[in-house]
Formats: structure tokens, C-alpha cells, sequence
């Protein structure tokens, strides 16, 4: 992404400065603000998009875990003084919107979640490769999509160089154990948000049965199958994503104006 990233008091960001309400969005445990190109091209001006860098990397070891990433999350809405977010998360980024909306139920306008983790997920397994295998870095980048293609060289590269990172690949295996531990199947019911769920058909990550089940789970939730596309349909299926997220989001606050009216 071309924008300027904006640093103070420790956190690192992009904001589109919209008109709109916030739309918060999440990347995932191996994400870049680059997965969520084609979103903030489309929103950046009738919403204000945000999306935080999260400290996956960077985080001192004692507080390497998922309900460590929601507190910095918590953190930053705090230190930007949103009232209310539009969540929007893609794998571990969905699981940290949940943990941060069964936290602050008052902070939500809505949830948006796709491929996220939370109820079930099966990635890298418990611990990495032996560092060094590009081969197996670039394969499992590649099984993320449903076409190989998207996982660009540039992609591949920056997984590997993760994983070849003594410091992040520990803090990476400890995230994801710690996202395993974490689950939400006997809590999320208490989340009655409005919530859009947009899934890859060919998601082998978390597969069709996990959308299904939080949709079941979920009592204020639509689901949306995308095919054709595997984890990340904000990058894979940019279009049909995006469109189904406006037509969300406009009946969220059709919902809204008409609670308003009543109040």
C-alpha cells in the first residue's frame, strides 16, 4: 500500500481520515497492511478505516498471547477515542474482534469476520519447520488460496523470512498456541452484535464447518460462502467481498437510525 504510516505513543497504524464511522480492521497471524488493499481503496473515503499494526513480532515474551494482542487493541481504540467500531478480522484478526467485543460489548456497531480462528484451525501445526525449508514455507503459503498465484514471490518471501527469524518464529508458535487455548465455543453466544460472516468455500484453514458453526453459534449472524477462494477473501475475492461488506454495513445502520428513532 502506498499510504503513510502514522506512529505515536508506540502504536503504528494507517488511517483513511473518512467521513463515515470506523471501520477497524485485523490481519491475521502471518498478515500485512497489504491484505487489506483493495478494502481500503473501497471504504477509505465513506468510512474511516484504520487498520493497526499489530505487535505480533514485537511483543516482550512474558505478554505473547492472544488476550495480549486484545489488550493492546483495547488500548489503541482508548488512545484514538472511538466511541464505536465496524470490526472487521481475517484468522487470528477475527479471533482478537470477538475477544475484544465479549470485553467491551459497547464498543461494537458491528463484527465482520472471515477465515477467523476461535472455534477451530489448522495451520503450521504446534511448531515450525525446521527453519530454512523454502519449499515447505512456500507450499503451505500457497495452500492459504484457493490459487496458487496469490501467493506472490513477494508473499512467500516475507513468511520465510518470518519463520527464519529465531525472535518472531517463537513468538508466531506461541500466538497460534496460544489462539488453540483460547477457545471461544462456549462464549460466543453472548455476542449479539450484528455480524457478517464471509467464507472461501475452499478454505483449509478454517474450513466451511467452522463458518457454519458460528453461524449457528452467532445469534445475530448472516453467512456468505465466496467460491473459489480459500483464507483471505478480502485478497482472493476482492470484489464479491466488498460488495457483500457495503450491503452489510448500510443495513447495520438502517438498524441503527430506525433503534434511534424508536428511542
Amino acid at each position: 500500500m502506498t499510504v503513510s504510516i502514522k506512529e505515536e505513543n508506540g502504536f503504528k497504524y494507517i488511517e483513511s481520515g473518512g467521513d463515515g464511522e470506523v471501520l477497524l480492521l485485523l490481519h491475521g497471524l502471518f498478515g500485512a497492511l497489504s491484505n487489506f488493499e483493495a478494502l481500503y481503496n473501497r471504504f477509505a473515503k465513506e468510512y474511516n478505516v484504520v487498520i493497526p499494526m499489530l505487535p505480533i513480532y514485537e511483543m516482550p515474551i512474558l505478554e505473547v498471547s492472544v488476550t495480549g494482542l486484545v489488550d493492546f487493541v483495547t488500548r489503541f481504540v482508548e488512545h484514538k477515542g472511538f466511541r464505536r467500531v465496524h470490526l472487521v478480522g481475517n484468522s487470528l484478526g477475527g479471533h482478537i474482534a470477538l475477544l475484544y467485543a465479549l470485553a467491551h460489548p459497547e464498543r461494537i456497531a458491528s463484527i465482520t469476520l472471515t477465515g477467523s480462528s476461535g472455534l477451530f484451525e489448522s495451520a503450521f501445526g504446534s511448531a515450525f519447520p525446521k527453519r530454512g525449508d523454502y519449499e515447505y514455507i512456500k507450499k503451505k503459503t500457497a495452500d492459504t488460496f484457493y490459487d496458487p498465484a496469490v501467493a506472490t514471490k513477494e508473499l512467500v518471501d516475507e513468511v520465510f523470512s518470518i519463520v527464519n527469524d529465531r525472535s518472531k518464529g517463537l513468538r508466531v508458535v506461541m500466538t497460534a498456541k496460544s489462539a488453540v487455548r483460547h477457545n471461544l465455543s462456549d462464549k460466543i453466544h453472548k455476542i449479539d452484535a450484528p455480524t457478517l460472516l464471509v467464507w472461501g468455500k475452499q478454505d483449509a484453514v478454517t474450513p466451511p464447518f467452522v463458518a457454519e458453526k458460528f453461524h449457528e453459534l452467532m445469534p445475530n449472524s448472516r453467512l456468505h460462502f465466496l467460491d473459489k477462494c480459500g483464507h483471505a477473501p478480502m485478497m482472493e475475492r476482492p470484489e464479491e467481498f466488498n460488495e457483500i461488506l457495503a450491503t452489510f454495513l448500510k443495513e447495520v445502520a438502517v438498524s441503527s437510525d430506525a433503534l434511534a428513532t424508536k428511542a
